[in-house]
């Protein structure tokens, strides 16, 4: 996502900052501020803003504060914002490996709306998305289980998928594709928290343990393999459900045999997951170097809760290049044809 000229208007300036906001892990409520912002005037007219802008009245405005006033009236005179200059400065690459892989990646296959736990509409993320360069991206919130993350039931999912449709009729001739998608629960028998009919008509099943964590080391494994080998999933989550560092503490890893469930992803065609948040690092890398020798294919996702979230993918790229994952294993290095003919097999 490159930065807007000084022509591109407060909206793109406001969605910028965001952006770079949320690539850099600020509080939330900062990036809500410009977002809220460039939400406000989306629906206004130029000859409005410019009468706010000329009057000295944006702080009047719902959702624009001194802040986002100063970004939306310099973008307005032509002038790059100070604050977003100040931001671009400190804006490249997240990590310094992992280039040539980065630049593989098609899509991204785990990524989250405000329909379950992410902060953004469906249409924003889609939309950051196409400013990466990515061709598809899928939709994978959250499965009813986990209320905390308000997991969406059957009911929601249907009316999400009619909303996806909705959104690519109107991206089409992009070259962009959302593709429908869960973070589906893996469940204690190894069950997936969803009916197999919703599953069905999904394009990309992720699949992720999010509850009893220190579960037994031989009952998680016959948790994992059973889903692993009983269901239509395609990617393993976030398989250790581990936290390195972040706002939500540390949490160690889930005990598990990993041969054994790495096997059964390579068996069974599900990619093991190289998840990009900074937090999760997860696998850990004696476990991405096991599944590498075992066989497994691979899928580096954002998990992004955000849009600026999507650029995570670099922490990720940089972890399989290290691991000397080759490209040709990492299933969003493929292009959309053969990625749904691979998860729909």
């Amino acid at each position: 996502m490159s930065a807007p000229g000084y022509d591109a208007g407060p909206v793109a300036a406001l969605r910028r900052i965001a952006f770079l906001l949320e690539r850099a892990r600020e509080d939330t409520y900062k990036v809500k501020a410009y977002r809220s912002a460039a939400a406000t005037l989306l629906p206004m007219s130029e000859q409005e803003l410019a009468g706010h802008v000329e009057a000295g009245t944006l702080t009047t405005l719902p959702g624009i504060g001194s802040s986002t006033a100063s970004v939306i009236a310099e973008a307005w005179r032509g002038e790059v914002p100070a604050r977003l200059r100040a931001l671009e400065e400190h804006a490249g690459p997240l990590v310094p490996g992992g280039r040539a892989l980065r630049a593989a990646l098609r899509g991204d296959l785990h990524s989250h709306s405000d329909w379950s736990d992410g902060g953004s509409p469906i249409e924003e993320m889609a939309f950051t998305a196409i400013e990466l360069g990515h061709e598809y991206l899928v939709l994978t919130d959250h499965s009813p289980r986990l209320k905390v993350a308000r997991g969406l039931s059957a009911e929601r999912l249907a009316r999400q998928l009619e909303v996806v449709e909705a959104v690519n009729e109107h991206l089409a001739g992009s070259g962009f594709t959302l593709l429908k998608g869960i973070e589906v629960d893996i469940l204690d028998d190894g069950s997936l928290d969803q009916t197999e009919e919703m599953l069905a008509r999904l394009d990309v099943r992720v699949a992720s343990v999010h509850s009893k964590l220190k579960m037994d080391p031989d009952q998680m494994t016959r948790r994992m393999v059973g889903a692993i080998t009983g269901s239509t999933m395609n990617v393993l989550g976030h398989c250790t459900g581990r936290l390195v560092t972040g706002n939500r503490g540390v949490r160690p890893s889930s005990s598990f045999d990993a041969r054994a469930v790495f096997e059964a992803c390579a068996e069974h065609d599900v990619a093991v997951e190289i998840n990009s948040r900074p937090e999760r690092r997860d696998p850990p890398t004696a476990l991405l170097e096991l599944a590498r020798d075992v066989g497994c294919l691979f899928s580096i996702d954002s998990d992004a809760h955000a849009p600026g979230q999507l650029d995570f993918l670099d922490h990720g790229c940089e972890r399989a290049e290290a691991a000397g994952i080759d490209a040709e294993r990492i299933v969003n290095t493929w292009p959309q044809e053969r990625l749904l003919a691979w998860a729909n097999q």
